[in-house]
């Protein structure tokens, strides 16, 4: 029995001791790999700026790159100089996305006018609501521009010019009622010299035309000088002040000797 209750003693000891003992905290520390990610050359984005004017520029080389050969055509067909199509398109027509050419696939803004058959479409223009012509690819809208221009007399007259004459055709279309946009000689011919589209009158009649009177520098772009005000020089330029500042970028009627005004847009 002694022996029983030594046992017994033994194992309640134990228990006790061993309750009384602390466990140790292991503390695990978990650390954490960084992905590395690897990236291409080729899924990196330029952070370079997009202006809205390198946009601009690059659809209208897009534009002249797709349809000069159509405006060449057409040069040799109806004897209009593939430069004045080609500058035409990319101002009516806004480098060809504009709403209405979207639209439309109308590249030379001509409306319906009496006697017109074919698809319409209605746009804001001079007035609200007006009826455009709508043609099924852009080609159609370029033959019927050469058919528009040879087809009424009051263009007739710019046929008996020197082949390849772009300044007297620019000037002669805004006479006899093409535009109602005063600027529209001064906008065609800065549009033609800018790109180089003579070029194109050049490899029709194979040989170049030099012409005499120009759009030079100081029409297209004008330098601030004592006394101008821009009241003044958007009068002396056929412009409003208003377009004058949104040309230019202004935002108060501030200008300063030296400045250099750009006249077309």
């Amino acid at each position: 029995m002694k022996l029983k209750y030594f046992l017994y003693s033994l194992v309640i000891v134990s228990l006790i001791v061993s309750c009384k003992s602390k466990k140790k905290v292991v503390r695990k520390t978990i650390k954490h790999k960084r992905e590395v990610v690897e990236t291409k050359r080729e899924d990196v984005v330029s952070t370079k700026p997009v202006t809205k004017e390198s946009t601009y520029q690059n659809k209208t080389l897009e534009y002249i790159e797709r349809f000069n050969a159509t405006a060449m055509y057409e040069m040799r067909t109806h004897k209009i100089p593939a430069s004045i199509t080609l500058a035409q398109g990319i101002l009516e027509s806004g480098s060809g996305y504009s709403e209405l050419t979207l639209r439309s696939n109308n590249h030379f803004g001509i409306k319906c006018h009496k006697g017109w058959t074919g698809k319409k479409v209605y746009h804001d223009d001079d007035e609200k609501g007006e009826c455009f012509r709508k043609y099924k690819d852009p080609a159609k809208s370029f033959k019927d521009h050469s058919l528009f221009l040879t087809g009424r007399s009051r263009y007739a007259k710019l046929f008996k010019l020197k082949e390849g004459d772009y300044v007297r055709w620019a000037k002669g279309l805004s006479s006899a009622g093409y535009a109602t946009d005063r600027r529209y000689p001064a906008k065609l011919i800065a549009l033609i010299e800018k790109y180089d589209l003579h070029k194109y009158d050049t490899k029709v009649l194979g040989k170049p035309y030099k012409p005499q009177n120009t759009i030079s520098n100081s029409v297209t772009s004008y330098t601030v000088a004592k006394g101008d005000t821009l009241y003044s020089i958007s009068r002396k330029y056929g412009l409003s002040v208003g377009e004058l500042k949104k040309i230019n970028g202004l935002e108060s009627n501030d200008i300063s000797i030296g400045q250099t005004l750009v006249l077309i847009k």
